[in-house]
């Protein structure tokens, strides 16, 4: 047998596959795998809804600000490009104009002095610039005096800012909307009133059922402008956030509104409890677990999906116990009963049946007793002065 001088003759001479060593797959997912499912959620939620996530609840707006940060990072939407079936990203934009003709011109085939002349329009505003301009134009000074009480609630929403008793949140249309305040190029701005003028709006797209009328906007730097809602809409569309309300705030409004039976009181609900038929070990196996929410359909109509959808865990629920509510706001019940719970809330990784992992959050641990006598200080307003203590699982006054 000849001597190996070398590593390479070693290797060659390797008749039994000793050193074919394979390399361990590791269940380890890596970075772009997690982006990539992180992002199939959103995908998952169009498909079920036909919509982007709106800043409606806690799931939808976790998902709508992870779409927004991704849109932002190109590096993450060139690896998820290929994953983008509904053009969430925004990476194929419809064309539907003159200006985005000449944009989506790649090969530069438009770019001569003959065919751009044509399209230099002298004179002419765009869109967004017209807005702009009514934004600003329409603005005039306050009297000192008419502007004194505003300027105290400015101070305070700023203060509340700072002490994160109110956050800024994502803007879209239907978060305009009188009393509420946003900032517009760092300027914060409150919506007093709209004086509504037309009911149907003509869109190049079509026929929108999208008010206008003239608004009373009142600015912190004690200016004020009677621009039109519309106007109002697409500056902030463009470059604004709303300001949300204290937990005070929301609390006054709903208690305020929530079961005051009047002439003309409305119905707007149920508020539910459910229980989970889940046989997943994961679920069955926790005590006390309950769905607590607000439905403006018969919770019959509601459920009758569940096992199909991941805010039920994909399993048919149990329908518990259930209250009919008249002017109660839906979205400000769900807020305040989430945070009263918020130190129970079911932390528990789920499979659809598309292999992605949920994490439900609308659901707790906590015993239908208690969840019976927190909903009741809901209806009264008392729940202001109490919280609740998950060690001993019992309702106490705050100390």
């Amino acid at each position: 047998m000849s001597k190996k001088k070398t590593l390479e003759d070693i290797f060659n001479d390797d008749e039994f596959g000793i050193l074919d060593s394979k390399p361990k797959n590791s269940n380890v997912k890596s970075e772009d795998e997690r982006l990539i499912e992180s992002f199939q959620e959103i995908n998952t939620f169009f498909e079920k809804n036909d919509r982007e996530p709106e800043a409606t609840n806690v799931t939808e707006f976790k998902l709508l600000s992870r779409l927004k940060a991704l849109r932002k990072d190109a590096n993450k939407v060139e690896i998820l490009e290929p994953y983008d079936s509904h053009n969430l990203l925004n990476t194929k934009e419809e064309l539907k104009s003159v200006e985005d003709v000449l944009n989506d011109d790649e090969l530069g085939i438009l770019d001569t002095d003959e065919t751009l002349s044509i399209f230099k329009l002298k004179n002419v505003k765009s869109a967004s610039e017209r807005a702009e301009s009514d934004f600003v134009a329409r603005r005039k000074a306050m009297k000192e005096s008419e502007f004194k009480t505003y300027e105290k609630r400015f101070k305070k929403v700023q203060v509340e800012l700072r002490e994160g008793k109110r956050s800024l949140v994502g803007f879209n249309y239907e978060s305009l909307k009188p009393n509420e305040y946003y900032i517009n190029n760092g300027v914060l701005l409150y919506l007093e009133s709209v004086t509504w003028e037309k009911e149907i709006q003509e869109f190049k797209s079509g026929v929108h059922n999208r008010p206008d009328g003239r608004t009373r906007t009142i600015f912190e730097n004690g200016t004020i402008s009677n621009m039109m809602f519309q106007s109002l809409y697409k500056v902030l569309h463009a470059n604004g956030q709303m300001v949300t309300n204290t937990d005070k705030d929301i609390e006054e409004e709903l208690f305020g509104k929530a079961n005051a039976l009047v002439e003309d009181d409305v119905s707007t609900g149920w508020i539910y409890v459910l229980k989970s038929k889940s046989v997943n070990p994961k679920i069955s196996s926790i005590s006390n677990l309950h769905k607590i929410g607000f439905s403006t359909v018969p919770i019959k109509d509601r459920i009758k999906n569940a096992s199909k959808e991941p805010t039920y865990l994909l399993a048919d629920v149990e329908i518990v116990d259930s209250y009919k509510c008249y002017n109660m706001n839906a979205q400000k019940f769900e807020n305040l009963i989430h945070r009263f719970f918020s130190k129970v809330c079911l932390d528990v990784e789920i499979l659809d049946d598309k292999g992605f992992r949920i994490n439900p959050r609308e659901w707790f641990v906590v015993p239908l007793d208690v969840i019976e006598t927190a909903i009741s200080l809901i209806l009264s307003g008392q729940i202001i002065f109490y919280k609740y203590d998950e060690k001993t699982s019992l309702i106490v006054k705050n100390s």
